[in-house]
This record gives C-alpha cells, sequence and structure tokens, in this order.
C-alpha cells in the first residue's frame, strides 16, 4: 500500500476528521426515515472502532443524495447518527450543519472515545466546488484527515480533496486500503484465468472499463442491456431491445480487438423475451425464451439471459481463478427477470478456489439478494469508483492522500 493507512497514524488525544461514505438509501416508516441497507456503514466499522481504540475523538463527514446545494430534510444525515450509535453502542453526536457555530461548539465539546457526525456536507455548494475555504471550516481545528469512502473518492470536492491536501497527515481508511488493495493489486497481475462478468444497460458507460480489461482479461462475458448493442454489431435482430445505435461501431471495434488480443468475448446464446416492459411498476407481461442462437423477433424485448447462457456462462466461471463482476445481466430488479443474474450469483459463489472481486453497484445489490454476500473474497462499494478505478484513471480522493515515507 503506497499510500499513507490509518495504521500509521498515532492519534492518541487529537480530534481526527473522517471523511465517510454514509449515502445510503432510506425508506419511510412510522418512526422516522429507516436505512433500508447500510453495507455502507457497517464497511467502515473497523476504521472508526481502530481510531477510538487509538484514543482519538472522530468528526465524520459524508454526503447522502443529491441535494444540490442546500439542505433538504429527506438527505439530512439525522438518521444515521442513530443507527451508527446503535451499531457501535455508544452514543453518536449530531450536528445540524456541518459548518458554522453549531458545528464548532459540537467539535469543541467532543473528548477522546466520542464521535460527532456532521449534517450532509452537499447542502452546501462550495463542497462540490471543492473550495478550500469551506475545506478549512469543514476541518475545523482537526489536522489529521482519514479519507475511508471510496465510493466518492473519484469526485474531487471539498470533503475529499481539499481537505486531505490542507491537513498536516491525510491518510486511506482500513476499507479505503481494501478497495485499493482488491481493485489494484489483486488485479494489477491476477491469477489465471482471469475472467471477467461484465452487465448492466450500455456499453458507453463501460467502454473505458472494457478497453482496460481486455489488456488482462482472458475470458469476458458479456450480459444485460449492453449485450443488445453487440448483437446489433454482429449483424443481429433485436427487436425493441434497449440498445445504443451510436455505439455499434465502438462495439464493432471491442470485439475485433478481442479477437486480435486472443480474449474470449463470451455474448447470450438465449435470451429471455417480453412484450411489454413497466420498470417503474416493476412487471413485464408474460416472457418465453429464445432459442440458441435465435434472433430477437420484431415487438419482442430482451430482459435477462437464458438457461443455455447460463449454463455456458457458469461453466466458464467455475475454472476462473480471478472473477471480477460488475452489472446485471437482466432487469433483476423485477423478479421475473433476475434469474439469470441470480444464477451467475450462484456460479461466483460456488468456486471458492477463485478470488471473487465484486465491483460496486447493482452487482453488490443483486449478490446479496441472492443471498450470496458471504461467499465473494470482496465486495466493492464503490460504483462510479470502481468503475473509474478499473479504466486506470486517476481519483482525485485517492492522489490528495499523503504517500508512505
Amino acid at each position: 500500500m503506497p499510500k499513507l493507512t490509518v495504521q500509521d497514524l498515532q492519534p492518541k488525544g487529537r480530534q481526527v476528521f473522517v471523511r465517510v461514505d454514509f449515502n445510503v438509501p432510506l425508506e419511510p416508516s412510522p418512526e422516522g426515515p429507516r436505512i433500508s441497507d447500510d453495507t455502507r456503514i457497517q464497511e467502515t466499522l473497523p476504521t472508526l472502532k481502530l481510531l477510538l481504540e487509538k484514543g482519538s475523538s472522530l468528526v465524520l463527514a459524508s454526503h447522502l443524495g443529491r441535494p444540490k446545494g442546500k439542505p433538504e430534510e429527506k438527505y439530512s444525515l439525522k438518521p444515521v447518527a442513530a443507527h451508527l450509535g446503535k451499531l457501535l453502542n455508544c452514543p453518536v453526536h449530531f450536528a445540524s450543519d456541518c459548518v458554522g457555530p453549531q458545528a464548532d461548539q459540537a467539535r469543541a465539546a467532543l473528548k477522546p472515545g466520542e464521535i460527532l457526525l456532521l449534517e450532509n456536507v452537499r447542502f452546501h455548494p462550495d463542497e462540490e466546488k471543492n473550495d478550500a475555504e469551506f475545506a478549512k471550516k469543514l476541518l475545523g481545528t482537526a489536522n489529521i484527515y482519514v479519507n475511508d469512502a471510496f465510493g466518492s473518492a473519484h469526485r474531487a470536492h471539498a470533503s475529499t480533496e481539499a481537505c486531505a491536501k490542507l491537513a498536516s497527515q491525510a491518510a486511506a481508511g482500513l476499507l479505503m486500503a481494501k478497495e485499493l488493495r482488491y481493485l489494484g493489486g489483486e488485479l494489477s497481475d491476477p491469477k489465471r484465468p482471469f475472467l471477467v462478468i461484465l452487465g448492466g444497460a450500455k456499453v458507453g458507460d463501460k467502454i473505458g472499463v472494457l478497453r482496460a480489461l481486455l489488456q488482462k482479461a482472458n475470458t469476458i462475458l458479456i450480459g444485460g442491456g449492453m449485450s443488445y448493442t453487440f448483437r446489433l454489431a454482429q449483424g443481429r435482430k433485436i427487436g425493441t431491445s434497449l440498445c445504443e445505435p451510436d455505439k455499434v461501431d465502438l462495439a464493432k471495434a471491442i470485439l475485433a480487438e478481442a479477437g486480435q488480443r486472443g480474449v474470449r468475448l463470451l455474448l447470450p446464446e438465449d435470451t429471455l423475451i417480453v412484450q411489454e416492459l413497466d420498470f417503474a411498476g416493476r412487471k413485464v407481461s408474460p416472457g418465453k425464451f429464445t432459442k440458441p442462437g435465435e434472433d430477437i423477433p420484431d415487438g419482442w424485448e430482451g430482459v435477462d439471459i437464458g438457461p443455455k447462457t447460463q449454463e455456458t456462462y457458469a461453466k466458464e466461471i467455475s475454472s476462473a481463478a480471478t472473477i471480477l463482476w460488475n452489472g446485471p445481466m437482466g432487469v433483476f430488479e423485477i423478479p421475473a427477470c433476475a434469474e439469470g443474474t441470480f444464477a451467475m450469483a450462484k456460479a461466483v459463489a460456488a468456486n471458492q478456489r477463485a478470488v471473487s472481486i465484486i465491483g460496486g453497484g447493482d452487482s453488490v445489490k443483486a449478490v446479496k439478494k441472492a443471498g450470496f454476500g458471504e461467499k465473494v473474497t470482496f465486495i466493492s462499494t464503490g460504483g462510479g469508483a470502481s468503475l473509474e478505478f478499473l479504466e486506470g484513471k486517476v481519483l482525485p480522493g485517492v492522489a490528495a492522500l499523503q504517500d508512505r515515507p
């Protein structure tokens, strides 16, 4: 790990500013907003506990949602403070703003072993402007900065970049270090065969990752909406399936590059198709499977990979030594279209010999929903940050951390 980490710090008796990723889903309940998935909070607990054991007091900062630079009650972190307190079995103080007199008073009152969670940093437009003066106010009297929010590391914001540059010490948290180790270290020289599963809606969203992984992977399995653009590039009929006609030439170039590099790039052999899809209502009309190699007829839309593809892909997964998965195989949010994605989750979990890395976003939801979250090697909290890191892009929130001496 080339960056300074929380394990290198000696923060006893000092206040530490920790950028966490508490951008968690909230749902209404009779008692008020309730966290429906606390994965991101759970993942940063080891960092918080370590800093508390070292005798520091903690000021935590995060964003939640996209409030567009002004306070919105539905994006308040107050419910998160209460939930964190239960997880840590200790009180977590909450400041109703991230800067200003109330926040400053709350910081000043903190004692070693205590935690303060600041209100949503995106309630101020200066956060996304990466404003240095705002960053100074955020840091307050803390001169040790820890970033454990890998999911926000691709943003050059005040709490992710400017604060790190202003602090006397800027280190990676345990989660951040783990993300960099698996997405960087493990995949820089992967054990082979190295297999990649890529899904999701659009080729355009994954083009950088595809190009980068073509230089490393032995096999790439394609699913989801992006597969129909590849089919179109092969001259196949795709009915009314989701596709990007303007990316067909790009898909052709990727197929050609895969051939030149000797990378096996597999596309679905059969598909679950429907005539009507209501994503908002989470329902589809009765579907049917195409036969292997059969085109999708006019008026029908592909929504998942079929049983033959599931079998083929599962066999490929079983022989891999390193597996990277990013993106679902179909519209997995709708139960009738989730079988292919869950079959991939089962296959990845079954290969216990492999290093299996789930690269953030919907893939994480799918693996957990399928009940295999505990049976994979590493689940990234990254989403967009994971994709950019895998592309080889410099993440501002990582670059701003200090290098180890």
